[in-house]
């Protein structure tokens, strides 16, 4: 997940926390402001029957009169139960009804006076009252219609508000993050376009203070630093690359001479032809180093040219034979490639021709027959090259660091080599958006797979 929306989620969901929390609160006062209120609407309606009470000279001829013209005055659907101090009912707002009541609740008022159940449906309140020296029980008892709705119409009005509200800190989070991160995605990709033949090239930075052009210094600053240890490296392997060549020519040419000129022990002429091979070995190394300098991921692709992969095979088969004589090679376009391929690749074919010397060298060095088969198949998606050879296979504890630096399996004893050859092959492979695979189909039978996307 990007830094965009990483803060923008965590502001939204922080936010929704917030903002729900003080909807709760809201709608929690509210409940208890609702519930006060209808608390003190009964006591007001008993003071009210209270007072009626008092000054009624007729109760049971004045009271339908009087309560039925004040029904709606403080509570809605609600009932009056009146007892007299006997706890006899002597009125009831029920009309044509069977009136029940709680004896239990008559009892209680002797106790408390005042008795307010809550959580009672409908809501009770009674009290038990003198006028005028006699005890009257009160009991009167209400649903709040109108609390109630109001209470319903807030939670769906919050409910409301939260979804609306989360959603609208949502995008507005996105759209601001992105705004104020815009900076540091061009910082991103100035510094995807760096690479190691482009460590001079500086990020622009804008004259603020802010975190990201601090950041653009400190990474300008690393760059020119490493420009400068990369331009020292690639000067020197440049440099030792060039100088070393020369001399290993010189060599390879002397001793070539040599064996042809003149009459040598047979002893001496394994030891001149050993000489000689090591000499190639060792100017193949040079020019692999000396080639790779000059190339990375970036840049290679800017070469790129349409190269046939079986014209490589064959010019690199001459170039090892000359050193290896004895190697053979026996080439074949498998039944699966389709009529109409070309066997081409987009690649470098410089670097290519190293990496087919050096697959079919190992073949000449490490193969008991020196002898390498190499098969073609092509197909829509990909074009794959197989090159096995018998001999001494790779164990299975070696075979994950086959293609690291200087790593030489149990195969290579009493073989001279400098290890790095595998490496440089999947190296330049990987420059070309290819795979290398190594498989012991038996015990003496070795096989590179080499896939190239199309």
């Amino acid at each position: 997940m990007s830094l965009k929306r990483k803060i923008a989620l965590t502001l939204s969901v922080s936010f929704s926390l917030l903002f729900g929390i003080v909807l709760i609160i809201i709608y929690i006062s509210f409940d208890d402001f609702r519930r006060e209120e209808f608390k003190d609407r009964f006591i007001r309606r008993l003071g009210f029957t209270t007072n009626f009470i008092s000054k009624s000279k007729n109760f049971e001829e004045e009271a339908p009169i009087f309560f039925n013209e004040n029904s709606d005055n403080f509570l809605l659907n609600e009932t009056i139960l009146i007892f007299n101090g006997q706890k006899e009912l002597i009125y009831s707002t029920l009309k044509d009804q069977k009136v029940t009541w709680d004896k239990n609740l008559l009892s209680e008022l002797d106790k408390k006076k005042d008795v307010y159940k809550e959580e009672a449906i409908p809501e009770v309140y009674a009290s038990l009252k003198n006028i005028n020296g006699d005890n009257y029980y009160i009991l009167t008892s209400a649903y709040d219609t109108n609390g109630r709705s109001k209470l319903a119409y807030l939670k769906y009005l919050l409910i409301t508000a939260f979804i609306t509200c989360t959603l609208l800190i949502g995008f507005f989070s996105y759209y601001f993050m992105g705004k104020f991160l815009r900076p540091l995605e061009d910082l991103n990709k100035e510094i995807s376009e760096v690479t190691a033949h482009k460590l001079t090239t500086q990020i622009p930075v804008e004259q603020s203070n802010d975190e990201i052009s601090i950041l653009a210094n400190s990474f300008n600053t690393m760059i020119s630093r490493l420009n400068d240890v990369f331009q020292s490296q690639k000067d020197f392997t440049a440099s030792a690359s060039h100088e070393i060549r020369t001399p290993i020519t010189r060599m390879a040419f002397q001793l070539e001479n040599l064996i042809k000129l003149e009459q040598h022990s047979p002893d001496t002429l394994s030891a001149l032809q050993q000489m000689l091979k090591d000499v190639y070995q060792l100017s193949d190394l040079t020019n692999s180093l000396l080639l790779l300098t000059k190339f990375d991921k970036e840049n290679i692709q800017t070469i790129y040219e349409e190269v046939r992969i079986d014209e490589v095979i064959f010019e690199s088969f001459d170039r090892v034979q000359k050193s290896y004589p004895n190697l053979k090679m026996d080439f074949g376009i498998s039944e699966e490639t389709q009529e109409n391929a070309f066997l081409t690749i987009n690649g470098v074919q410089s670097l290519l021709d190293i990496v087919f010397i050096n697959l079919l060298k190992n073949a000449a060095v490490y193969s008991d027959n020196a002898d390498a088969k190499i098969l073609i198949t092509e197909t829509e998606k990909n074009l794959l090259v197989d090159i096995l050879s018998e001999g001494k296979t790779i164990s299975e504890e070696e075979q994950p660091k086959l293609f690291e630096a200087f790593m030489r399996g149990n195969n290579s004893q009493n073989i001279s080599g400098s290890g790095l050859g595998l490496r440089i092959v999947k190296r330049i492979l990987e420059y070309h958006g290819a795979e290398i695979s190594y498989a012991s189909l038996s015990k003496n039978l070795n096989k590179f797979s080499i896939t190239f996307d199309k």
